[in-house]
């Protein structure tokens, strides 16, 4: 089990995830434009790499960077770890955001994608990292939990309030 940059090798993998995310009423991974289906992989990762290195970014972003969970070569979720925090991102969003597929949940993937994304959440400098969750998500609060978050508080949210947690790097 690794985290990879996002990268051709697992295009029938994510097209498959796509779908699993759509079903449940997503509109897939990453994407500066929310509204607009990503279905074209080399435009993704151009968007992908374009956001690592701070460029094009939509307004109110930041730089960051994104990794897929591979486990025997199937692409089991995605984590974003945004360098630093605006205003906003230290409201809701915090500095990592991951998202497993559904078929993959209950299997400990989302306390792997986690405990990875905060290795490399420490190569880029980071020594502390805030992590959100929807009150209502208890999967990401355990994840959260089980690598070492220490709860903050409960802030309003977005649709509900958001639960804020702070590791240690």
């Amino acid at each position: 089990m690794q985290l990879v940059k996002p990268n051709r090798k697992y295009e029938k993998s994510w097209k498959e995830v796509l779908s699993e995310l759509e079903t449940e009423g997503l509109m897939g991974f990453f994407n500066p434009n929310p509204l607009e289906k990503t279905r074209d992989l080399d435009h993704y990762i151009k968007q992908t790499k374009d956001c690592e290195e701070g460029k094009n970014l939509p307004e109110d972003w930041v730089s960051s960077t994104t990794y897929w969970l591979v486990d025997n070569n199937k692409l089991i979720g995605q984590v974003n770890i945004r360098h630093k925090l605006t205003d906003s991102l230290k409201k809701l969003g915090g500095h990592i955001g991951y998202v497993i597929r559904p078929t993959a949940r209950k299997m400990s993937y989302g306390t792997k994608i986690l405990e990875l994304a905060l290795q490399k959440a420490e190569s880029l400098g980071l020594k502390k990292v805030l992590i959100t969750c929807d009150e209502s998500n208890t999967a990401s609060q355990k994840i959260i939990e089980k690598n070492k978050g220490v709860f903050q508080d409960k802030i309003s949210g977005k649709d509900e309030p958001t639960l804020r947690y702070w590791i240690d790097l």
